[in-house]
């Protein structure tokens, strides 16, 4: 059985994701769509044409995940195409955040992602594809959203550095590397709309087009995707510091 497996996907990245895979995935039986909200899935899955198994958890609890590691091993499915849109973020200078949302963002972010990863790996084949939603604040520090950043900085550089050792498995990874874009995480991160700057209004995009982008980057065997001009520029300019950097280190 060839499935793909969709973590976040009660809201936001990870359920258009769902529905544009649901679109373009011919060779996969099913879609499983993770989360710890069972009824955003239920009426999402409604509107799927794959057959779709729901599975209410938070990927953050360890109970939870070795659950899923035993349904995982009892079904003994194909991954063809894992997705980890799981994540939070949380606006405001680190010194005043609580010791409760620092946590969350490094537990989910970071750990859930590479746990639920690692999990996968044994049930995925060559030509299997593992999409991380990491961020353009991955390429720079962003202050008063520090930990935010740091954490997707480190699923870009995980994703960099899987997609080198995955390649003779030819199982792909691509980190997705956008901008703001128009979810619900956007009024949870930053609470007040005047929290956002207003460059960063302006370069919000919609998920329906960040995604699909990623998907045809996906296809094209790309291994970040980067959506929109602002975030482009932001990529290539990093880029192009870090190789300076390199000669001379």
């Amino acid at each position: 059985m060839n499935i793909a497996l969709i973590t976040g996907a009660s809201s936001g990245m990870g359920m258009e994701f769902a529905r544009q895979l649901d679109r373009s995935l011919h060779k996969t039986d099913e879609i499983w769509l993770l989360a710890r909200r069972r009824e955003p899935m239920e009426e999402l899955a409604r509107t799927l044409q794959h057959k779709t198994q729901i599975i209410a958890m938070d990927v953050t609890l360890d109970s939870a995940v070795k659950q899923f590691a035993e349904v995982l091993a009892i079904s003994n499915p194909k991954i063809t195409v894992l997705v980890n849109c799981a994540g939070v973020g949380k606006y405001g200078k680190f010194a005043h955040q609580s010791d409760e949302e620092v946590s969350n963002m490094m537990q989910l972010n970071i750990v859930a992602l590479t746990r639920m990863t690692k999990l996968c790996l044994p049930y995925m084949r060559r030509g299997s594809k593992i999409i991380q939603l990491a961020s353009g604040a991955a390429f720079v520090p962003q202050k008063a959203f520090a930990v935010y950043a740091a954490s997707k900085a480190y699923v870009y550089s995980l994703s960099r550095a899987l997609n080198k050792e995955l390649a003779e498995r030819g199982i792909r990874v691509m980190a997705v590397c956008p901008g703001p874009v128009n979810t619900p995480f956007l009024s949870r991160a930053y609470g007040e709309d005047s929290n956002i700057g207003r460059l960063k209004k302006l370069a919000t995009m919609e998920a329906e087009s960040v995604v699909n982008k990623a998907v045809m980057d996906c296809k094209r065997g790309k291994s970040v995707s980067v959506c929109g001009l602002p975030m482009k520029a932001l990529y290539y300019a990093t880029q192009g510091i870090q190789n300076l950097l390199c000669k001379f280190t």
